[in-house]
């Protein structure tokens, strides 16, 4: 089965049981920019830990994509790229990212969960999303800071 055909049938499964989300789809994907990273930070999510992501509007906007959107329905894709959760958006703002207040960056759960470990981290990350587009990181840069909670894992065999 291709992880394509994976994420379809999750879905549909997910939907037989909850009919009232079936035009809620949103999108499929996996945190951050390495399987190490997607599977560390999926790892928080399903303890309970990681309830807030940040992103790169400028991102989603160079490889014309939607915003999460407030009761949006996303599939959450391990390191390897199948279906392991899905999330549900409970909140979306956008901010410059020296806006970013410390309760989001507790909400990530990453690190020591502060918004100084979370500046760092980000920073870096950003850092790298902006070379790939031969652009540089700007503190002044739109962050999409999306809260969700956890409606589905998928039990794995």
């Amino acid at each position: 089965m291709t992880q394509n055909a994976a994420i379809s049938e999750y879905w549909q499964a997910y939907v037989e049981e909850h009919p009232e989300a079936a035009d809620q789809f949103d999108s499929a994907w996996a945190f951050g920019d390495s399987p190490r990273l997607a599977d560390e930070l999926l790892e928080l999510v399903l303890r309970g830990i990681k309830t807030g992501t940040a992103s790169n509007k400028t991102v989603y906007e160079q490889q014309g994509i939607s915003l999460p959107f407030i009761g949006g329905h996303s599939i959450l894709l391990d390191g390897q790229g199948a279906p392991r959760a899905i999330i549900e958006t409970t909140h979306i703002e956008t901010v410059p990212f020296n806006e970013v207040t410390a309760e989001f960056a507790y909400s990530e759960g990453e690190d020591d969960r502060s918004l100084e470990s979370w500046r760092h981290e980000h920073e870096v990350y950003f850092t790298r999303e902006f070379q790939r587009y031969g652009m540089s990181f700007d503190p002044l840069m739109p962050v999409v800071c999306e809260n969700f909670r956890v409606v589905h894992v998928k039990q794995l065999p």
